[in-house]
């Protein structure tokens, strides 16, 4: 299921993030259609159900151009060790799920999306939402090491988009790479895709912890901060109960 129309990287310049009454109305549609595929999936997971999705991990390689090396330097600056996992973790999962889908990505792209899409929660700014601030500064990154601007923007539209439920739907669209790999990470949507094996050797590379507690007492904080954002509107449908029922280790 797509995502409502509009809710695009020009509606959250203009708006830091916030959503009107029928925005949120359009995205309760969304998530209410999304809700039985979610749980059917949790269960799965939580139920031993696995499917065989993985890729060779010795072997991958990541991107090594001068705009990941800049955001990997950001992103192990700012980010606390739980947090920065978990961008990696996104980015590993969401790389399997497009190979999935047979999603053609741009790899740059999305790993630096991935890398930099919680760049601010841990460090709300009242009234301008996480996605928003953390694409601003994903702008200044990719123009200090000689990116376009349109570059920059395609860079910002999939931080600040991906907040937006039925983005991931799409995963050859950055923002739809990022969405999937943060909800499977956070939620555990689509965990019962992979094999199991495979996701506890992408735990020993980049573990948990601790995410968990993490996360929800940033998304907290965030809501407090930015009442009328998308997060706020998550927290209020009870999203903190999921991200304990994701189905991962701790």
């Amino acid at each position: 299921m797509a995502a409502p129309a509009g809710l695009d990287w020009a509606w959250a310049q203009n708006t830091c993030g916030k959503l009107t009454t029928a925005q949120r109305i359009a995205l309760m549609w969304v998530m209410l259609g999304m809700m039985p595929d979610l749980v059917v999936d949790v269960v799965r997971a939580r139920t031993g159900h696995h499917g065989p999705a993985q890729l060779e991990l010795a072997h991958a390689r990541l991107p090594d151009t001068a705009l990941a090396q800049a955001a990997e330097r950001e992103a192990r600056t700012v980010l606390s060790p739980a947090m920065l996992e978990h961008s990696y973790r996104s980015y590993w999962f969401a790389r399997v799920l497009a190979a999935v889908d047979g999603a053609d990505y741009d790899d740059e792209l999305a790993y630096v999306s991935c890398l930099l899409h919680n760049l601010t929660l841990e460090h709300p700014s009242a009234g301008c939402c996480f996605a928003v601030t953390s694409a601003r500064r994903a702008v200044e990154i990719a123009l200090a090491v000689g990116e376009t601007p349109e570059r920059a923007q395609d860079l910002a539209a999939a931080i600040a988009g991906h907040m937006s439920f039925g983005v991931s739907a799409d995963l050859s669209d950055p923002t739809g790479f990022v969405a999937a790999g943060t909800l499977l990470d956070t939620f555990g949507i689509r965990l019962s895709e992979f094999d199991p094996v495979w996701v506890r050797e992408l735990l020993l590379l980049h573990p948990r912890m601790g995410f968990e507690r993490t996360v929800v007492a940033a998304l907290r904080a965030e809501s407090a901060a930015v009442p009328a954002g998308r997060t706020a509107w998550l927290m209020s449908w009870g999203f903190a109960l999921l991200v304990g029922a994701s189905g991962f280790p701790e």
